[in-house]
């Protein structure tokens, strides 16, 4: 039986929705806000506004950022010759944590998934090879999901850039095959970019 009243029960529904959060854990985030001072509760409701109100996508590399380019494509101490590829965003902070990349990056907003109904002009690969055409990059480093999905995006996006005379790299598999580059360690990460492959047919 649900003793919560509605209003706690929305929220609690809200939480609930989040990626890894069950029932239990929803109830006790509500239950923290609900113990929280008005002033501090509504902290947390301005941030949230505002993440959906300022943030932006950024219109080069489709990263999230506050202004549009964002703060790596308009970096100029950065390599514009090399260009990352990740599926989401949380990938590329989880290769920025390294420290050990300077180049740009290209998010393509997820990876192709026949089975899920996601083909490729679905996700950001055509901005990418028009980056790679007009830009002159030299060198395009695959860096999605070391998982069937993310293979599948890698080889298609390789095979579309054969063409164009750039190098193509995969990072190594130093990452478990199947895992996912955002729960990944950063010493295991900085290895994967480092010691990337050139892929080949």
């Amino acid at each position: 039986m649900n003793t919560y009243p509605q209003t706690v029960n929305k929220l609690i529904s809200e939480f609930g929705k989040m990626p890894g959060i069950g029932q239990k854990t929803a109830e006790r985030l509500a239950c923290y806000v609900l113990k929280q001072p008005v002033d501090d509760a509504m902290k947390l409701a301005y941030a949230i506004r505002d993440v959906k109100k300022y943030m932006k996508i950024c219109t080069v590399c489709f990263n999230v950022s506050e202004n549009s380019p964002c703060h790596i494509c308009s970096n100029i101490r950065r390599d514009s010759s090399i260009i990352c590829v990740v599926e989401q965003f949380a990938d590329l902070l989880t290769i920025e944590k390294t420290g050990k990349y300077n180049g740009h990056y290209h998010i393509l907003q997820g990876h192709i998934s026949p089975l899920e109904g996601i083909d490729p002009d679905l996700l950001t690969i055509g901005r990418l090879l028009q980056r790679v055409k007009d830009d002159g990059v030299k060198e395009v480093i695959l860096a999605t999901n070391l998982n069937m999905e993310g293979d599948i995006t890698a080889v298609y996006i390789y095979k579309q850039l054969q063409s164009f005379g750039v190098k193509v790299t995969r990072i190594a598999r130093g990452l478990p095959t199947g895992s996912y580059l955002e729960y990944a360690n950063t010493a295991i990460v900085a290895d994967a970019v480092s010691d990337r492959n050139e892929m080949r047919n």
